[in-house]
């Protein structure tokens, strides 16, 4: 049986807020966490916005009336494949990074690398299984820095 091809659609969206986010090294970031634990991303949507925005969409599709900084939606119909739209509130991630004492691009690195985990299979609910989730996004914060790219890759990223 042959290889799985994908599309391997990674896409940035802004509703408010735009953070500054290095496009050309992202992708390739994602799709190696990805496949560090054995997983192809064949379609993923980040959707940066604002707390009101988040909390809007917190309300309505999970009955959660409080702020947070990240909501998940899997779409994947098979768990070798990872297919999802990731809201993040960019507000929320600039008070974690002034609580967590740490830039805001790291913290927002964090938060993104923390959505395609749980689209990986990563939970949060358990003090055993949020220390797992710090230690897969430690590793992939240690991933970035191993990310390089080419012009190639470099114009390409410039458009999604």
């Amino acid at each position: 049986m042959g290889a799985l091809q994908l599309s391997d659609n990674i896409y940035f969206c802004n509703m408010g807020r735009r953070p500054r986010i290095d496009r050309v090294r992202m992708k390739p970031w994602l799709k190696a966490i990805a496949s560090h634990y054995r997983k192809n991303i064949d379609n993923l949507n980040y959707t940066f916005c604002t707390d009101e925005e988040l909390l809007e969409i917190n309300i309505h599709y999970l009955k959660h009336n409080y702020y947070t900084d990240i909501i998940t939606f899997e779409l994947s119909d098979t768990k070798s494949v990872i297919e999802g739209d990731i809201y993040i509130s960019i507000d929320r991630v600039k008070d974690n990074a002034k609580t967590n004492n740490c830039i805001f691009e790291v913290e927002l690195r964090r938060v993104i690398a923390h959505g395609l985990l749980h689209l990986i299979g990563f939970k949060d609910k358990t003090k055993k299984e949020i220390k797992e989730m710090r230690e897969a996004e430690d590793l992939a914060l240690m991933l970035w820095d191993t990310i390089q790219v080419s012009r190639e890759t470099d114009s390409e990223s410039q458009h999604n």
